[in-house]
């Protein structure tokens, strides 16, 4: 079998009215995604999707007329890509959807097949007073979810803080929240610095009165020290991070020093499905978790999705979920059915060959850009 040709749809979602995330100071009035297709002599085409892929058409010839099932040459091939372009593990995704079709099995089973369906939690995406908040929270206990992820502003703490004790005390201490700071990356453009480590600290301690699950990237990922020293002062806090680590030798590094509970990069965004397994693996041995980032599309959220029920991580798996903002309609435009969890919460491994994706060509032919 040899890679015929990759190609690539360009899409964008006008978005009306705009999403305004938590993360980005602009609100963001459209949505876009690439769609990757990677196509076969055989007639197996394999679909990726997640990172915007720019400038991939510079690298493309070190992929075309290769055999898409040498994963581990393919790897290291996008990683030496990388390193002069952009990021294109939605490459690696696409050939790991054509591996799965190739031997008629979900990607999942390939990777371990630890589950077949994982616990999700509603990734919460704006920022919202309190009585929103809790309005939001009861649509998420009512679509069957057992936990959500509430984002707190740094220039907004007091406020975040209030919007996570209300929605404790309406629901309970049965219902997990996790809290997202957003402290470790930035939008391209927002130049303005983290919140010091003194501050971060007053607030996880504020957190932990409320019986939070994680939180979430509290520091910049180069305060490898400062993870330390919140985890060792908040022993009944989780502390969460690395979604957007590009680097597997500097998550190896955290691993060593022990400096986080939760790992979470994501595999479509920062280093790949392999790449994920092997750290996600090592953090289980040392008696860590693993629950990657999936705010991207469908098609990511489904990657990242195998390689959890692979390996069997958890405990629970990101959602990304905001009503009326952010909906798997709005998300996953380009599928043929959006990704829901089920009537439990859980989200179950498409049983579908490879990934499990099924494009809707006509939202693609609509939303495409030239």
């Amino acid at each position: 079998m040899k890679i015929t040709d990759i190609t690539l749809d360009r899409l964008r979602l006008d978005l009306d009215p705009p999403f305004r995330a938590a993360w980005d100071p602009e609100p963001r009035r459209h949505f876009a995604a690439t769609i990757v297709r990677v196509h076969t002599d055989e007639g197996i085409t394999g679909i990726g999707s997640g990172d915007l892929m720019d400038g991939f058409d510079t690298y493309k010839h070190l992929f075309v007329g290769e055999d898409p099932l040498d994963i581990t040459r393919h790897v290291k091939a996008i990683e030496t890509a990388n390193f002069h372009g952009a990021h294109y593990w939605p490459l690696e995704a696409a050939l790991w959807d054509i591996i799965g079709k190739v031997h008629g099995r979900p990607v999942a089973e390939l990777f371990g097949n630890a589950a077949k369906k994982l616990p999700a939690y509603a990734s919460c995406g704006e920022l919202k007073s309190p009585e929103e908040r809790v309005a939001t929270a009861l649509k998420v206990r009512e679509a069957g979810f057992r936990a959500m992820k509430i984002r707190i502003d740094r220039n907004r703490v007091d406020e975040g803080i209030a919007a996570v004790r209300a929605v404790r005390e309406e629901l309970g201490a049965d219902f997990e929240i996790m809290v997202d700071l957003n402290q470790s990356w930035r939008m391209a453009g927002d130049t303005a610095g983290a919140t010091d480590l003194a501050r971060t600290r007053k607030t996880i301690a504020r957190l932990a009165e409320l019986d939070v699950f994680w939180v979430e990237e509290p520091l910049p990922y180069g305060d490898l020290a400062g993870f330390k020293r919140l985890r060792a002062e908040n022993p009944g806090v989780r502390i969460a991070a690395g979604e957007m680590h590009h680097s597997p030798t500097e998550l190896l590094r955290y691993l060593e020093e022990d400096a986080l509970d939760i790992y979470q990069m994501d595999v479509v965004l920062a280093i790949g499905m392999h790449r994920a397994r092997t750290l996600a693996e090592i953090a289980q041995l040392k008696h860590r978790h693993f629950t990657p980032h999936s705010w991207t599309n469908g098609i990511g959220v489904l990657a990242n999705l195998h390689v959890a029920a692979g390996v069997g991580g958890g405990p629970f798996f990101e959602f990304p979920y905001d009503p009326p903002g952010w909906t798997p309609e709005r998300r996953d435009f380009m599928l043929a059915d959006p990704v829901r969890v089920d009537s439990e919460g859980d989200l179950e491994i498409p049983a579908r060959p490879g990934l499990g994706i099924e494009l809707d060509e006509d939202a693609i032919d609509r939303w495409r850009i030239t």
